[in-house]
């Protein structure tokens, strides 16, 4: 049997209120809520505010990570979103930053990783003996 060990979301949204895209506080609020709400493990993040306005960012998760560019002046974002585990995780917190940024439009793949992984190759624990 195939499985896939993740999800990995591309998205670009447009349409977004520029004053969203600006600064890196806003974005960081958005994405580290949408761990906690996508039940996500944070080990760690940056973020960084370019000049004038503009903002990247990315945060490691146990599960993969979550990065982000800003063009406020397009009001766009770029939107990288990868978990392995639990699908649905990764659609929540994809939904979740979707329902704070309120884009008019947007673009995005969802590409299953690893499909090719096979359950019948897939380590076996060592059998334990009993005496």
């Amino acid at each position: 049997m195939k499985v896939a060990v993740g999800i990995h979301i591309l998205a670009d949204m447009y349409g977004i209120e520029p004053e969203l895209l600006e600064r890196k506080e806003n974005l960081m609020e958005i994405i580290e809520r949408s761990i906690r709400v996508g039940n996500l493990t944070k080990i760690s993040s940056d973020y960084y505010q370019f000049e004038p306005v503009g903002a990247s960012g990315i945060v490691l998760l146990a599960e993969s990570h979550i990065s982000f560019h800003t063009w406020p002046e397009y009001g766009m974002i770029a939107l990288d979103l990868f978990t392995c585990g639990d699908p649905e995780k990764a659609d929540i917190a994809f939904q979740y930053i979707k329902e704070k940024l309120n884009p008019k439009e947007v673009q995005f793949v969802k590409h299953e990783r690893g499909s090719k992984v096979s359950l019948s190759n897939a380590p076996q624990p060592a059998a334990t003996q009993f005496v």
